[in-house]
């Protein structure tokens, strides 16, 4: 475990350095080290050693092969004698099962956000700790308490991994799967998968369940996860962006041939001196609208106003370190100051079409490359500027905002106060509109706000039925129409709506803030739907605020 050593990888070097100055004295001497992947570890003694790396399995078929052979045959005959046939039953029925949860929920990384919104570690000791609680189940009880065997297998031996309200909730979908109740152990006939392919074989010794194993398909189709056949696209598509990161992170840094083009350095200046030509000046509420920013009779701004205020500023802060890092950025590329560690990777970034970490640090979360990122961003300005020198508008672009939640409060925080109410027991109740963009929009509704610009993945929404729809082959995203978002008293959402998660971006990870919920996730839109909720979470259908090109 070298990798839980750093400080001492140093030292390590100097005496693997030494075993080739000064020898050993036993010529049998061998060194083993383990190590997970880490940047810490000497690249000096990976160079004079051999090799070894353990892959874990890849694909349901090698996941539950591994699992049986590490569990061995006297494991999966460990409840013959019982009462009866009754615990060999329940036993190697339900010990299949949860395989099939562990492989999934390993398998489900693949996917990257659609799998999990957080990658999780979960390996072997989980699933042993799990067949550990189950035997005992099975031993010492005569009906099995289905309620508490999940629970300790979903909330405590899986669960305790999982930091994401989200992948909690996903987690727990999955296992009902595998853990349905006696339909799993007394029909045959039961599948875990709509193509009947995966399921529990009926009894029979080690031999034939490992058999039963090597006939699985080598490549898993989405189904057995509950995903779309639009899943693998996505996983094509981050396979394809990793080879191509690591693609530009090994290209030479040189200009070409002696040819009549511009050196890249040149390309990054006249990309830079446009750049700045385009740059908005800077957002001042002294330019606000008649009626805007006014201090009303209780001695407060509107809710509205104090976002739009707060925005201004955020917007502000990144408007001027882009302003600053571009004269800069100038200034080295012709010699005239030094070019610092920040500057040549703003420089690398400009000739990668990526946004520079000098604006990442102050600016919103957006995937987009730079191009579409500075459109993006000038968008942004166009809108909150409008609100500000305009007035407020009859519909809100939510994906423009820097901190969504706090517009939400906002939002509540004016009704709340228009009629009196205490702020937390306000709810949104979410009325999809037969509007498309904000130029169909021509009154601002009575009580709420009308938002658009979201977008749905992992679904559609099918505008003539008025429901949710699985995707369209190919489409990984579609736009939502213009979204009612309505504060009600009280309000409890429809048992049967799926309530989809709304992410910043499709990323969907963020860091847990105080309240347990990741920065990235806003809130949960209740959406109508005839299936039940549980197929969309196994689909990851969620609502986020814009694409990635």
């Amino acid at each position: 475990n070298c990798h839980l050593a750093v400080s001492w990888m140093g030292s390590l070097e100097k005496i693997v350095e030494a075993f080739s100055t000064q020898g050993v004295e036993d010529e049998m001497f061998r060194l083993w080290l383990s190590s997970m992947p880490s940047t810490a570890f000497p690249v000096a003694v990976l160079q004079n050693g051999i090799k070894l790396t353990y892959e874990p399995p890849k694909g349901m078929r090698a996941n539950l092969i591994g699992t049986f052979t590490t569990l061995g045959e006297s494991e999966w005959e460990s409840c013959v004698e019982g009462r009866g046939d009754r615990d060999n039953r329940y036993w190697k029925k339900l010990v299949v099962g949860l395989s099939f949860f562990h492989a999934v929920v390993q398998e489900r990384r693949k996917y990257g956000p659609l799998g999990w919104n957080i990658r999780y570690e979960f390996n072997t000791s989980d699933i042993l700790c799990a067949k550990d609680v189950l035997k005992m189940f099975v031993k010492k009880f005569d009906e099995m308490p289905w309620n508490a065997l999940t629970y300790i297998t979903g909330h405590v031996n899986y669960g305790g991994r999982v930091t994401d309200d989200q992948d909690r909730r996903c987690l727990m979908c999955i296992l009902e799967t595998y853990y349905k109740g006696e339909v799993v152990v007394k029909d045959d006939a039961y599948r875990f998968s709509d193509s009947g392919v995966y399921y529990s074989p009926p009894l029979g010794d080690y031999g034939k369940l490992m058999e039963y194993f090597q006939q699985l398909p080598m490549v898993d189709n989405p189904e057995v996860f509950g995903m779309h056949d639009n899943a693998n696209i996505t996983f094509q598509l981050q396979e394809t962006q990793f080879i191509m990161e690591t693609v530009l992170m090994l290209q030479p840094r040189v200009g070409g041939g002696a040819g009549a083009g511009k050196s890249p350095e040149e390309l990054v200046d006249d990309m830079a001196a446009q750049f700045e030509e385009d740059m908005p000046e800077l957002m001042d509420h002294e330019r606000g609208a008649k009626g805007m920013f006014e201090v009303l009779d209780n001695g407060a701004m509107r809710s509205l106003d104090t976002v739009l205020l707060q925005e201004m500023d955020r917007f502000n802060k990144l408007i001027k370190t882009m302003k600053t890092s571009l004269k800069e950025l100038r200034k080295a590329i012709k010699g005239l100051v030094v070019m610092s560690a920040d500057l040549e990777s703003m420089l690398q970034s400009f000739q990668n079409n990526q946004v520079p970490g000098l604006w990442t640090r102050v600016a919103y979360p957006c995937l987009k490359p730079l191009a579409s990122w500075i459109k993006d961003f000038q968008r942004r300005i166009t809108f909150f500027a409008s609100w500000c020198e305009v007035g407020q508008p009859t519909s809100f672009w939510l994906p423009g905002f820097y901190y969504p939640q706090g517009f939400m409060t906002g939002a509540l925080q004016t009704h709340a106060r228009r009629y009196q109410l205490p702020i937390d027991s306000l709810n949104f109740q979410f009325i999809m509109k037969n509007l498309e963009a904000p130029e169909d929009v021509s009154d601002a509704p009575e009580d709420g706000i009308y938002v658009s610009g979201l977008y749905l993945e992992a679904a559609r929404w099918d505008r003539r039925q008025k429901k949710l729809k699985t995707s369209n082959a190919g489409e990984m995203m579609s736009l939502m129409p213009i979204v009612h978002f309505q504060p009600i008293q009280n309000y409890v959402p429809n048992q049967a709506d799926y309530q989809a998660p709304l992410y910043k971006t499709n990323l969907r990870a963020g860091v847990l803030n105080t309240t347990g919920q990741s920065t990235n996730y806003i809130l949960d839109v209740g959406i109508p739907t005839d299936e039940a909720p549980r197929y969309w979470v196994l689909m990851a259908t969620a609502l986020v605020c814009m694409s990635n090109d």
